[in-house]
């Protein structure tokens, strides 16, 4: 095992932070021009130094960002159109007139005949080298995504089975055939790039840090699967012979099949981890701070078999443990890594965890079952966690206090030493106080918002990864108060 490793920068001083993921930023032309920059200015002037984000890459229809077409892509639909003008590549007129595919594809064009402004972030030399240092994924997305478009949508394990298998010769003929469809999907992922990395340095110079997510596993419709199929479980059809998920616990009684496919581990170790490693570094990239989602995964996994995809049908098997994270750890030694240890968390999960000293999460919401013993009790908290009132998958702290029954919402209002119906901002100002140096607060919950603005409910297929922010919502948040707040507990390091 490496050793032991010093808390990320991003704890060295009490910090707060708030939950939105860019899809739920306003307007509807892409989220990292101007939407991206004025949410980064509330956060500014609230006191805020962290916005975390979900998974940012390209989704299925589902809408869901744990389910991604790529492991490194990101989602060209947060590209800001209004933000090719500047390089030239459109006008005000083409944008008000054409669709958002057809603004994008005159923009690839004009780019790739050399039509645009020379001085703009968004120029050859800059393509070229991002073309480059990308490659070990981007041309394998680019035919994944380009060959999926052409069969309408159709999945990869569907596909004619030339394609399917990669066999060269008929790789080859597409790529002769779909010349401009390929360099498309390239020109996007380059201007993705170019938008975030400017968006994180907009952020950067104001002092905000942004905090990532990483779904432990990949969607079995993705390009990772497609292109590296030996590092999956996958049987001759290229279906899971196994599958992800968990038992019955908090968040669904009759545990969840996720049907993400499993990794063959013992193939990732003979590479010394080299998908992984390259995903890290892809995620590195982009965030100041990244969170493993299902930690608990890299301890031990919940096997389901694909023939009787039934939760409780399913097994704990051994995962890659501490030999996966020291190799992590040796290739990239400043990775800021998280654990999410939600759920039925075992000694050995904790033990692992802190043995390469991840800091863990604890969740407001989860803490009134009754037992003063609860991890997610404000006395109880650790310095080196990350405390949230609730997260992505919770309901909103309002709609969660309202559903309570009486006898436990009775128990929150002696604990926090309020009377009935003062949400959330008590739990908000618990949180705040936490000994943990970092806390979350979702901006549904600054919002004091019901249970009608909630992201997801886990094992629910609709109505989920769809609420978003107002454009005026400035106008429903004092950050005076914010901020008031955060100095009051020495969370504003400004």
């Amino acid at each position: 095992m490496s050793q032991r490793l010093p808390p990320a920068s991003v704890f060295c001083k009490r910090r707060a932070g708030v939950l939105l993921h860019p899809t739920a930023l306003p307007g509807t032309e892409g989220k990292l021009g101007r939407p991206a920059r004025h949410f980064i200015e509330f956060l500014c002037d609230a006191g805020m130094t962290v916005w975390q984000t979900l998974p940012t890459g390209p989704t299925h229809p589902d809408l869901s960002p744990y389910q991604s077409l790529s492991a490194h892509a990101g989602n060209p639909d947060f590209i800001d159109l209004h933000e090719l003008m500047a390089a030239g590549l459109l006008t005000t007129a083409e944008l008000d007139r054409q669709s958002r595919a057809d603004s994008l594809a005159l923009a690839g064009d004009r780019f790739f005949a050399g039509d645009y402004q020379p001085d703009h972030a968004v120029n050859r030399d800059a393509w070229e080298q991002y073309a480059c240092n990308h490659s070990h994924w981007l041309n394998d997305f680019a035919l994944f995504i380009a060959i999926r478009d052409s069969l309408s949508g159709t999945p990869w394990y569907d596909w004619p089975l030339p394609l399917r298998q990669r066999q060269s010769e008929a790789i080859e003929a597409f790529r002769d055939e779909h010349q401009r469809a390929l360099g498309q999907v390239r020109f996007e992922q380059f201007l993705f790039h170019v938008q975030w990395q400017a968006m994180r340095r907009y952020a950067r110079d104001r002092g905000v840090l942004l905090f990532g997510d990483i779904p432990i596993f990949v969607a079995h419709d993705s390009a990772d699967v497609w292109a590296n199929p030996e590092v999956f479980r996958l049987n001759s059809q290229g279906h899971p012979a196994v599958v992800a998920g968990v038992p019955p616990d908090y968040f669904s009684p009759d545990g969840q099949h996720w049907g993400n496919p499993l990794y063959d581990w013992e193939t990732m170790a003979r590479q010394n981890y080299r998908w992984w490693i390259e995903r890290l570094a892809s995620q590195r990239e982009e965030f100041d701070l990244l969170r493993i989602d299902h930690f608990r995964g890299l301890q031990a996994f919940w096997e389901i078999p694909a023939v009787d995809p039934k939760p409780v049908n399913g097994r704990w098997v051994t995962g890659p443990s501490d030999a996966f994270l020291a190799a992590c750890f040796e290739q990239l030694p400043d990775l800021p890594l998280v654990a999410e240890n939600l759920g039925v968390i075992g000694e050995d999960v904790e033990a692992l965890r802190h043995r390469f000293r991840m800091p863990g999460m604890t969740v407001m919401q989860f803490g009134f079952d009754g037992s003063p013993e609860n991890p997610h009790l404000l006395h109880n908290h650790k310095q080196e966690d990350l405390v949230y009132t609730g997260t992505h998958d919770n309901d909103t702290t309002l709609g969660w206090y309202q559903s309570l029954d009486a006898n436990t919402r009775g128990y929150v209002n002696r604990y926090l030493r309020i009377g009935d119906g003062h949400q959330p901002w008590p739990v908000i100002q618990a949180a705040v106080s936490s000994v943990s140096k970092l806390v979350i607060i979702p901006m549904q919950d600054l919002l004091g918002l019901d249970s009608q603005a909630r992201f997801n409910t886990p094992g629910t297929l609709s109505n989920n990864w769809l609420w978003q922010l107002p454009e005026n919502f400035h106008e429903h948040l004092d950050t005076g108060s914010i901020r008031a707040l955060l100095q009051l507990y020495g969370r504003n390091p400004r």
